[in-house]
Order: structure tokens, then C-alpha cells, then sequence
């Protein structure tokens, strides 16, 4: 799947998966990288850590079944919305600020300034849905 590395690279195309033993291995990422880990024809026991540039709200809602997911902006600000029961709870974030989503918890991400993200996820069983 995905192998050491000693070289630099960067976490929005080649991600690192933690895994549960301690090994850490670099993995490139492509188009069909997310729908195979949602569909379980690829799995990554452990953790994910990604970076996504944060330039406009998120189109869909995202969910993480079995873990807790880490969200640290890194620069500009944003608002994390979580589904709680029946209503909404909101994070806001600035630069240099994260917070934990709950295993189990539907969440988006509303952009008030752009920035960067990184995200350390347990991404097996992760779903998506549309708003």
C-alpha cells in the first residue's frame, strides 16, 4: 500500500497512515483513493493524516464511525458544524487551533477565511453525505 519515507512530500497528495502497531508509511492519493477506503476494498488500520487547503464550505456532510478525528487549521478560519441529535453544534477555529470530532459525529466545515487544514482521521467506515 504505502511505504517509509525519508523524503519530503506533501500531505494534501501522498498521506500518512499511522498505523495501529506504530509503522508509518506514506501513501499517494488519487481520485480513487477515498471511495475505495469508504467501500472497504482498501482498508488502513490506524490513523490518516492529510491537509486540505479550507477555500469554501464543504459540499457534503462526513462522518468517521470509528475513531475521533482531529481537525487543526493551521492558518485562516472556519466554523466546524456538528449534527447533534436534533440540532447543530459550531466550532470556530483560527490559525493554529483544532478540535476533536467525536467517533460517530456527522460534521462539516464552513470556511470564513481560507487556510489549511490537517486532519488525523481513523478513516475506515468513513461515510460522506450531501447537505
Amino acid at each position: 500500500m504505502g511505504q517509509p519515507s525519508d523524503a519530503a512530500f506533501d500531505l494534501a497528495t501522498t498521506y500518512v497512515h499511522l498505523e495501529d502497531g506504530g509503522a508509518g508509511t506514506a501513501v499517494p492519493v488519487d481520485a480513487g483513493f477515498w471511495p475505495a477506503l469508504m467501500s472497504g476494498e482498501t482498508r488502513y488500520p490506524g490513523r490518516l493524516v492529510t491537509a486540505s487547503e479550507a477555500t469554501a464550505d464543504w459540499t457534503h456532510w462526513e462522518i468517521h464511525p470509528a475513531g475521533e478525528e482531529l481537525l487543526l487549521l493551521l492558518s485562516g478560519a472556519v466554523e466546524v458544524v456538528m449534527e447533534i441529535g436534533q440540532g447543530e453544534r459550531r466550532v470556530a477555529l483560527g490559525a493554529g487551533q483544532a478540535c476533536l470530532v467525536p467517533r460517530g459525529v456527522w460534521h462539516r466545515v464552513e470556511v470564513r477565511e481560507p487556510g489549511r487544514f490537517v486532519f488525523v482521521t481513523y478513516g475506515e467506515g468513513t461515510e460522506h453525505r450531501p447537505l
